[in-house]
């Protein structure tokens, strides 16, 4: 029997989520090629409520199990950013669980919408913002990485 999921704040620059959000990025690297240029990101200051972000982690028990966060983009509006769980603990709800979380987190700290994008090839990451209400937007941030963009009113 595998413990309940517990999410808690966390910095995104320091383990194990520096980690989780490497092979996030390494998982997106093998996807997509590494693109010439800076690659857009969220830095652990973006991250941090000192800058209107935040940024947690879900644990299973002792282990770091998936991440989350949201980055401030302006006014009442912010950036849901790496969304990612560990490949053994996919398939079980944990990034729904993760999502829900970093949208009450956000509607707390006083966003009303929510923004996001992702890649062409990630139809597990379409799946789960279109059932979790999120509408199909134009490119926000010419991110080269990115295809799709979303956002969600909050409640």
């Amino acid at each position: 029997m595998h413990p309940p999921l517990e999410i808690r704040p966390a910095d995104s620059g320091s383990s194990p989520g520096r980690e989780l959000i490497t092979a996030m990025l390494a998982e997106l690297d093998a996807l997509y090629g590494k693109l010439d240029g800076p690659r857009p990101t969220a830095t652990p200051e973006e991250l941090s409520a000192e800058r209107g972000g935040a940024f947690f982690l879900a644990w299973k028990g002792e282990h770091a199990v998936a991440s989350g966060g949201f980055k401030r983009l302006e006014g009442d509006l912010a950036e849901v950013k790496r969304i990612y769980v560990v490949p053994r603990w996919r398939s079980r709800g944990i990034a729904s669980d993760v999502l829900d979380f970093v949208e009450q987190q956000a509607r707390a700290a006083g966003y009303r919408r929510l923004r996001l994008q992702h890649g062409a090839d990630q139809p597990h990451a379409m799946a789960l913002y279109t059932s979790a209400g999120y509408h199909a937007i134009p490119d926000y941030n010419g991110n080269p990485y990115a295809a799709h963009w979303a956002e969600k009113l909050l409640d």
